[in-house]
Parts: structure tokens; sequence; C-alpha cells
């Protein structure tokens, strides 16, 4: 019995040709986060730019929440999902803190954001987040996480439009990458650094991205989370901070205060 196929279909007929159907529910916003931990503190920022390719969307949107008294997130890629995200972890952290009387710790905050991208792994959250803050033990912490769900503890690390312009420079500032002691000199120790000289690297990290990046500029925030009890004089002692930047010490979230928490702003190129 001969068995007949049907004729190829001839694809140069603008009527038969296979059309593609795509849909990409994603968009990259631009800009970029950046933290670094200290020894009893730790410092998170973001510029305030949206953008979508060259087209800039608007001068402010914010990157950095504070969750807790102890803990800042910084988020970047789909501004949308972002905006989703943080109103989820928000969430779970309310119901924590009516659940057990107290607000959740950096590391366990860290695990809760581990499991809500990873539970969204099929159809993940376009985001690059940035965890920081102060531990259990009074040391600042910084985690690093991938949209889903992989992450780090590290002593700094940058995200977004620009990473591969500031994640260099903090690696060679910060982690001492390609940079020898002094004869006779202590070894260099990542996380050591005092606030003040973590301040200029954030300002000049961020200053270098806007002249060559379009996605970054406008505006930047920087929030710095300090152990409770420890001084402020390397945050607004005079000649610290520079022209045209503004410090403010934010109120606390919870009953009784906890670590201090400040927000520095500062403009930056509007091109």
């Amino acid at each position: 019995m001969a068995l007949y196929a049907q004729p190829p279909t001839s694809y140069s007929d603008p009527t038969t040709a296979p059309i593609e159907h795509r849909f990409n529910p994603y968009s990259d916003n631009g800009g970029s986060i950046l933290a670094i931990a200290g020894k009893d503190f730790s410092v998170i920022a973001g510029d305030t730019r949206q953008s979508e390719g060259y087209n800039i969307q608007t001068r402010y949107a914010r990157k950095v929440w504070q969750l807790t008294d102890k803990v800042v997130l910084a988020t970047n890629g789909f501004s949308a999902d972002g905006n989703n995200f943080v109103k989820r972890v928000k969430q779970r952290l309310e119901w924590y803190e009516h659940a057990h009387h107290k607000p959740m710790g950096l590391k366990s905050i860290a695990r809760m954001i581990q499991t809500l991208l990873y539970g969204k792994r099929f159809f993940p959250y376009y985001v690059y987040n940035i965890l920081g803050g102060i531990e259990e033990d009074g040391s600042g912490a910084v985690y690093s996480f991938d949209p889903v769900g992989s992450y780090e503890r590290e002593a700094c690390r940058a995200a977004g439009a620009a990473q591969s312009l500031i994640q260099p420079f903090l690696d060679n500032q910060v982690y001492f990458k390609n940079q020898q002691p002094e004869p006779g000199a202590a070894p260099f120790v990542a996380g050591n650094l005092p606030l003040s000289t973590i301040l200029s690297l954030v300002v000049d990290s961020f200053t270098s991205a806007t002249e060559r990046h379009i996605e970054v500029g406008d505006g930047m925030e920087i929030y710095v989370v300090m152990n409770k009890g420890r001084t402020t004089d390397d945050l607004i002692g005079p000649g610290i901070l520079s022209e045209g930047m503004h410090v403010e010490e934010l109120g606390a979230l919870g009953e009784g205060g906890g670590e201090r928490t400040f927000l520095v702003t500062s403009p930056l190129k509007r091109d």
C-alpha cells in the first residue's frame, strides 16, 4: 500500500510562511547598586535613574529599601519585578514579627530571600538583589543573589548596568587584589576599611560610572547601617561628606530602637 505525504509547504509564499510568536515580559531598566561591609557597619547604595535603552523613564526611582533597623535591601534589573519582590519580602517580615514578636535577623532574611527567588525559578523575578546590614554578633555583612536564589556572603558586591566598571574597582580597593603591602607592613584584610574610606569609594564608583554609562546617573542614595552605640564621627564629622551631599538619620522601625541607619543623598550627572 502506497503512502502519500502532503507536498511541502512553499515558504516563498508569504501567506503560508511560518510566523514566530514570542512573548518577553521582561525589561532591563538600568541603574546600578553596590554594597560594602565594614567591621561594625554596612554601606548599601544605588543610583536613581530608571531607563530602557537610551530612553530615560524617570530620574528618581528607588533601588534601595530599609527592611528593618539592621537590614537594607538593594534591587536592580526589571523595576516592576523589583518593586513587587520588595513588597513580598516586607510582607513576610511583617508576618514573622507578628508571630515571633521580634524582627527577623540578617542571616534569616538572606535565607528567606533565597527561598522566595528559588520558588519562582520557572518564571523568575528578573532582579539582582544585594542585602546588607548588621549580623547578630554586631559585624557588618553583605549577601548577593542571582535571580533564581543562589547567594553568598561577601565583603563587597556591585550589580546592574555598570557592574563591569564598578566591581573591578571594588576588587582592587576592598579585596586588595593586585596590591602588595609595603615591606614589614601588616597584610591587607578585606572588611577592615574605615567608614570614611568606604564612603569615598562609593562616591567615586558612582561618579566614574555615571561618566561612562548612560543608564547610571541623576542621583545617589547611600544607606549606612551602624552597630548600636557606634560613634558617628567618621560619617558626619567635618570634611567627610563632599559638597552637595546631605545626610539624615532614619527613625527606628521597631519598638525600642536598634541599630542606627543613616541616608546620604547626593546628585549625579544628569546627561
